[in-house]
């Protein structure tokens, strides 16, 4: 553990991409959807129960909201002063009509609230909004939301049913570059919520917010999925996601407007090529950003120790330490896992975990 901090500034450590979840019960205005809350709906139920059994509230009855800030910041307290979250807000689905679409709406964590939280709480956490950019007044929400101290606006394009090569984003991205709000997009396989369309994850679609003067951050470095090669035509060949994303970190023209983050990427299902890759693009690491996706890394089933130590991405050594530290503070694990991952003998640097000054810049 003292390794993993070894010549790192905690005040510049900003865990990038945290979720901020509940379920409405605090007044917050979230929203869930009721099929998220019927056993008639397995899957969509399940990963409720998964995410809230991992942020420890699953037995908070009318106290959930509260509950999981309280425990983002005990755990947080287990890092060294000055680390913060990223809490992010989650925009609704919106149709072809720019109307809020409940019916495909998997959840709703609405700006306000995400503001709140980050403003009572100042030493833990900043906060990242979420705007639908077919929204009527998606400019003045950013200009609102930048006012109000976000950091970045957060999307999932699949999820939110919005194409980022549309021109109907266009204002949208006019305003972003204007403001210097970089956006968190998702990428490539979307699972975490079932629904939408997976075609808008690709991350080529990406390319008329960067050609914009956009800063992007690719979550998850689209590090799982296929995605239509469209350098090819609209029916090109399936690549996986992760190699359309390093076609676009390798182009000159976009070195200062595109960025990854290592979000999830040491979960069972994306650890492999694509996170050894990382690991080992040293003249990548000055563009990639650490981030936890809190709480998934308390869901027991998606990680697992042993299985990065086979890959050769972990030393054996630390396993024992690693399991541990997981059972008491997962945003502890994620991060002490990630600084001692390794890769033909390479590292990721420390720019990688000192995100503040991404997020701060004017």
């Amino acid at each position: 553990m003292r390794a993993a901090w070894e010549g790192l500034d905690p005040a510049r450590v900003w865990d990038s991409h945290a979720h901020l979840i509940g379920t409405g019960d605090s007044g917050s205005a979230i929203y869930v959807n009721p099929r998220m809350q019927s056993p008639l709906h397995p899957g969509e139920y399940a990963r409720r129960l998964f995410f809230l059994n991992a942020g420890c509230v699953h037995e908070a009855t009318g106290s959930v909201d509260q509950a999981y800030v309280e425990r983002m910041r005990n755990l947080l307290e287990g890092m060294r002063p000055g680390a913060k979250l990223l809490l992010l807000a989650f925009e609704r689905s919106h149709g072809e009509d720019a109307k809020p679409d409940l019916e495909r709406t998997a959840f709703w964590v609405p700006d306000a609230y995400a503001r709140d939280v980050a403003k009572a709480h100042p030493l833990y956490f900043e906060w990242v909004a979420s705007i639908h950019p077919y929204r009527p007044d998606c400019v003045e929400a950013l200009e609102r939301a930048k006012a109000d101290g976000a950091r970045a606006v957060k999307w999932i394009p699949s999820i939110m049913g919005m194409d980022p090569a549309s021109p109907r984003c266009d204002r949208f991205f006019a305003a972003a570059a204007r403001l210097n709000v970089p956006i968190i997009s998702h990428a490539g396989l979307e699972r975490a919520v079932l629904g939408g369309d997976q075609n808008f994850g690709n991350p080529l679609r990406l390319r008329r917010a960067l050609d914009a003067g956009v800063r992007i951050i690719v979550a998850h470095c689209a590090s799982m999925g296929q995605d239509i090669d469209l350098d090819k035509g609209p029916n090109g060949p399936l690549l996986d996601s992760f190699e359309l994303f390093s076609r676009l970190m390798d182009r000159p023209q976009y070195a200062r407007h595109l960025f990854g983050d290592l979000s999830a990427m040491s979960q069972i299902n994306r650890a492999g090529p694509a996170l050894a890759r990382v690991i080992e693009r040293e003249d990548w690491h000055a563009r990639l950003l650490n981030g936890s996706d809190y709480p998934l890394p308390g869901v027991m089933p998606i990680f697992s120790v042993d299985y990065l130590v086979s890959l050769g991405l972990l030393g054996a050594s630390l396993a024992p330490v690693l399991k541990e530290i997981r059972a008491h503070n997962p945003l502890l694990f994620d991060f002490v896992l990630k600084r001692h991952l390794r890769s033909n003998g390479k590292a990721l640097g420390k720019t990688v975990f000192e995100t503040r000054a991404f997020f701060t810049q004017a």
